[in-house]
């Protein structure tokens, strides 16, 4: 009986670390200060260049104090205000050419 079990045993143990982890990718943060979701496969490239820009090493946003956490959503909510505000702005004159 035991050589019909060990494996289906073994299996199960492979098999485990592949139905309980999440992918990364889908993986989303809460936002509580601004009160929104991001997707982090698109959050990540903001997140370093908000590490670079502050001068700061690079480590897991989890492992973040509260402070550092505050700091990183007002930094990103900014350059969203920003990225808006070019965009309602016509540079290239392409809207009223002359």
């Amino acid at each position: 009986m035991t050589r019909k079990l060990t494996p289906l045993l073994m299996a199960a143990v492979f098999c485990t670390p592949l139905l309980t982890t999440g992918c990364a990718e889908h993986r989303t943060y809460y936002d509580p200060y601004y009160h929104d979701q991001h997707p982090w496969v698109q959050e990540n490239s903001y997140y370093t260049q908000w590490e670079t820009d502050t001068h700061r090493n690079h480590e897991d946003f989890n492992k973040r104090s509260d402070a550092d956490k505050k700091a990183y959503w007002d930094y990103r909510h900014q350059d969203d205000k920003n990225r808006n505000k070019d965009k309602d702005h016509d540079h290239d004159h392409d809207q009223n050419p002359h």
